[in-house]
């Protein structure tokens, strides 16, 4: 059997909009095969779909509608909505599947498709590679297609919004409010435009919104937590407790505290995870993180008295191994943390409520709060490739490695990797000294982009 995917990555399928595979004849057939694959008792079959702010939401929206209708499935259209609301409803409204159109933090001219299934999780790679060869079968299956009187109907639901906004105020402690709270959120354009400022505001919270005013085109462009420049200076000038920024599909979030500085994922992790242990609700005493995170993070932790798992880069790899070992707490240096007391995958609001709950239980700053954790510099760099050739079979980039590995020591780190939805090579160096990682990462970089470039 072929083990490499042709058309899901690390998350989803993604790539730029109206070209392969991002087409409404792909998105179409993999309608059709989502269908297909959850369609399996014989009784009235729902998946729900919902999108972010991208202009070409409204093609694979229609797309996937006409896919699944067709092969006798209901659709329930939720809109503009994080994926992470996705995930909720699909579960709770016991659809078969769920469906997100988004390609995340990327710009507007890309789109993706992410899938849950009825639990509110990511596929596994098997059902993936089911899905995948139904997509590619060229026949397209036409004897499974239904007859007139037994396709799929869709419906609005009008409600979406709502109901999310309630699930996620539950994730906030009920004894507690927002009352007295400044807050700045920079919705990115994106997903979380209405759901973020309504469920901080209705816990009480002043809130200042900025991003929210989605065209189509300007999702993630210079806001949002891949720029969070803009809503650093907002806090500044509204003198706001915290900022959160969130991405194009809501899953994930970077705060900035009332200094105007940056907090991260890692920092995050750090303070829920400390936090967690001093309550006694840290399963295990571990957090799970990825190959990324700052070393800090582990220091942070193992003085608080509990302990760092990692794995591969990749948030479905920091879920597959919380269900794994039990774990409640999880996530990304990018900001994409897992609290599975509250839901099945990353959400950036409900991040954030964690945060903010800390703040008030300890009455303490973010910028207290964050010093919980100090970081080691660290430099990343992203090459440009033509192609995703193995790693292992360059030697050049393989003896650059070991000699920048020789160079940090015991107190440093390197990992090199494939982007999984971008043709880009990520190189990642660690250490003590910023200016002696600098030159290890460009060296290490510009042998990539020799032989890759």
């Amino acid at each position: 059997m072929n083990n490499t995917k042709r058309l899901f990555g690390t998350d989803g399928i993604r790539g730029v909009a109206n070209v392969e595979p991002m087409t409404a004849d792909t998105t179409l057939r993999l309608g059709r095969a989502i269908a297909h694959i959850f369609k399996k008792e014989p009784r009235r079959h729902r998946i729900l779909i919902g999108k972010d702010t991208r202009l070409s939401g409204y093609i694979f929206e229609y797309a996937l509608t006409a896919g699944i209708c067709s092969m006798g499935v209901d659709v329930l259209l939720a809109g503009p909505i994080p994926t992470p609301a996705i995930a909720f409803l699909t579960s709770s409204m016991r659809a078969d599947a769920g469906v997100v159109i988004s390609a995340s933090h990327n710009p507007y001219q890309d789109n993706g498709i992410k899938l849950f299934s009825s639990d509110g999780f990511k596929l596994p790679d098997e059902l993936e590679f089911e899905i995948e060869g139904f997509v590619l079968d060229e026949d397209g299956k036409p004897e499974l297609r239904p007859s007139a009187e037994e396709v799929g109907k869709a419906y609005r639901i009008d409600d979406a919004v709502g109901r999310y906004v309630v699930f996620v105020k539950n994730a906030f402690p009920g004894e507690l409010s927002l009352d007295g709270v400044r807050i700045v959120v920079d919705c990115a354009n994106g997903a979380t435009y209405r759901a973020a400022p309504e469920a901080f505001y209705e816990l009480g919270a002043s809130v200042v919104s900025i991003g929210v005013s989605p065209d189509g085109v300007n999702i993630n462009r210079g806001c949002g937590s891949l720029h969070p420049e803009g809503l650093a200076e907002e806090v500044l000038k509204q003198k706001a407790h915290i900022g959160i920024a969130f991405d194009g599909d809501g899953d994930r979030c970077i705060l900035v505290d009332e200094q105007g500085n940056m907090v991260d994922g890692d920092h995050i992790l750090a303070i829920c995870a400390t936090t967690m242990l001093k309550e006694g609700t840290l399963k295990n005493n571990t957090v799970v993180a990825t190959i990324m995170s700052n070393t800090g993070l582990d220091e942070a932790v193992e003085q608080a008295g509990g302990r760092v798992v990692r794995t591969q880069v990749g948030d479905r790899y920091v879920v597959e191994e919380m269900l794994r070992g039990g774990y409640n707490l999880g996530g990304e240096q990018s900001g994409h943390i897992v609290f599975f007391d509250h839901t099945t995958t990353g959400d950036g609001i409900i991040t954030a409520m964690q945060v903010l709950s800390t703040m008030i239980k300890e009455g303490r700053s973010l910028s207290e709060l964050a010093a919980i954790m100090k970081d080691y510099p660290q430099v990343l760099l992203n090459v440009r490739v033509r192609e995703k050739r193995p790693l292992d079979r360059l030697p050049l980039v393989i003896e650059t490695l070991e000699d920048v590995k020789k160079s940090l020591g015991r107190r440093g780190r390197v990992f090199v990797r494939y982007s999984g939805t971008e043709p880009v090579a990520r190189v990642t160096v660690e250490g003590e000294d910023e200016d002696v990682i600098k030159g290890l990462a460009q060296r290490l970089a510009d042998v990539i982009k020799k032989e890759l470039g």
